[in-house]
């Protein structure tokens, strides 16, 4: 029961009452994540566990919505304490390595997780519904609980006895395989049940959501999200290392510490990420705030350089770090402590998305960033938070010395990171060596479209640098990724450290 006061009377209700549990839990390996992501190599198996057991129920499916029916009864929680075994389960063959993939059945029924399971993998099914009952399309679009694992073949008899030791063998179906290819085939007795392209059906399963953001959203980058579905050939993420990763520093920039300002104003929330690449790479790193400066408890003048961190200055209020560099700008001892800094002729500095932006508002106290654009919304008109592929092109930068030539994945998170150049300006970046990166699609080519191009920039440019190379400013989160654990996709030879380090290591390098 509520109580409501109405008309100044108290007045007591009868409501339903909804009950919201959240949960969580310390991941002591993140590298032990499972995905839907299929794997390819050697001979697999795909198991259903059905904690339903064969009920099938489909009361408040997709399927039922979409036919306008109520679908009978729902599926249920029929007995707890099954799940919690099944968890324990999972979490001890994916410690022996033995889960190639997992995905729930939960939202969508079976063939919508195994369909996206296909799509994540880029390859084809061969799935057999026979020993799954008598009614092939309830087993195929029922939301009882249950999982799709992917298992090798050869460890197969020992994970079935794993599951038969805690009971769960009844609930336990050999389902099929995965297989090169396009082709999604399901059978059932004996015959082809559905039969189709992997890439018809990824479209099917995309429309809905490409009609709503092409409402939602500008248009035009709807359709060009929606568009790439259609390339077979599409090779999907993939790297280019054009240097040895993780060269050993020379010996003696061993031997000392310069320090370097991580420079953050309120609403900023990379500085973490930043100071672990720096101190990582042999600096001194200090917290130092807008307030630090203008307070005199820290002066630029004892750092060999800066890097201004990524997030959301003043709430983005005054545009993209427009309110930031106007706290330097309007200010005449920030701005001559500034101007100042940039002048010395052994300093640098980086500028990170929301500091990259408020990096080229000061251009005019920056020497040889006068070409420097503003960086204006995405032409999707929403934040995007996605790892994309960017190219180094041969530059200036000393932050990118002997990078040159690399493809590499690295996760951007902006709302305001799209640069538009007119002709002039665009020829004139390129050919002083200025542009430091560039969005390209999966072939490796710059382009400018969605997503592979995630904000809509002039012939994808997304980093800057100056004539002497001293600063730098990228759209993305190099930071984010300097361990390779940290990226949501890597090549498996990747070390500890992955390629972006480089970054924080030149920074080093060049400091001396």
């Amino acid at each position: 029961r509520a109580q409501w006061v109405v008309g100044g009377q108290k007045r007591e209700v009868q409501a339903p009452v909804s009950l919201v549990v959240t949960a969580f839990a310390p991941v002591s390996d993140v590298r032990k994540t499972l995905t839907p992501q299929c794997v390819l190599e050697g001979d697999t198996d795909l198991f259903l566990v059905d904690f339903g057991h064969g009920k099938d129920r489909l009361g408040g499916s997709a399927l039922a919505q979409v036919y306008g029916l109520e679908g009978g009864r729902p599926p249920d929680v029929d007995d707890p304490r099954v799940l919690k075994l099944f968890f324990g389960v999972v979490q001890a063959l994916n410690e022996l390595g033995l889960l190639l993939s997992y995905h729930d059945r939960s939202d969508g029924g079976l063939f919508v997780t195994l369909c996206e399971m296909a799509f994540a993998a880029k390859c084809g099914l061969n799935i057999d519904l026979t020993t799954l009952g008598l009614d092939p399309m309830a087993a195929l679009f029922s939301e009882e609980l249950g999982a799709v694992l992917q298992v090798p073949r050869a460890s197969r008899d020992g994970i079935l006895g794993a599951l038969k030791q805690k009971g769960l063998l009844r609930y336990t179906k050999l389902i099929g395989t995965v297989m090169p290819g396009s082709d999604i085939v399901i059978r059932y007795c004996g015959r082809v049940l559905l039969q189709g392209d992997r890439m018809a059906y990824e479209r099917l399963w995309a429309e809905t959501s490409f009609h709503l953001q092409a409402l939602r959203d500008e248009p035009r980058s709807a359709a060009e999200s929606y568009s790439i579905l259609s390339d077979q050939n599409d090779p999907g993420l993939s790297a280019h290392v054009t240097f040895v990763v993780g060269e050993p520093l020379a010996p003696q920039l061993m031997l000392t510490m310069p320090r370097i300002a991580i420079l953050r104003e309120q609403g900023v929330n990379g500085q973490r990420e930043m100071a672990a690449g720096f101190m990582a790479a042999g600096f001194e790193a200090i917290d130092v705030t807008m307030s630090d400066l203008l307070a005199g408890r820290e002066e630029l003048a004892s750092f060999v350089g800066f890097a201004a961190c990524g997030g959301f200055s003043f709430g983005d209020v005054l545009g993209a770090g427009g309110g930031w560099a106007k706290s330097i700008l309007f200010n005449e001892g920030l701005r001559a402590q500034f101007a100042t800094f940039f002048a010395r002729p052994e300093t640098f500095a980086l500028g990170v998305c929301n500091g990259c932006q408020m990096m080229s508002h000061l251009r005019s106290l920056i020497p040889g960033a006068e070409l420097w654009p503003h960086f204006g919304r995405n032409r999707s008109e929403q934040f995007e938070s996605r790892t994309v592929l960017v190219e180094i092109p041969p530059n200036s930068s000393v932050l990118l010395a002997g990078m040159a030539g690399s493809r590499l994945p690295v996760p951007v998170a902006h709302g305001e990171g799209r640069l538009i150049l007119n002709e002039a300006t665009q020829q004139s970046l390129e050919q002083g060596g200025l542009v430091a990166l560039r969005y390209i699609d999966h072939y490796g080519q710059p382009t400018e479209i969605y997503p592979r191009n995630p904000n809509g920039s002039t012939a994808g440019i997304t980093g800057l640098t100056t004539h002497d190379g001293r600063f730098t400013v990228f759209m993305p989160h190099p930071e984010r990724v300097i361990r390779t654990v940290a990226n949501s996709w890597h090549p498996q030879t990747w070390g500890e450290y992955g390629p972006w380090f480089e970054v924080f290591r030149n920074a080093r390098r060049f400091v001396g």
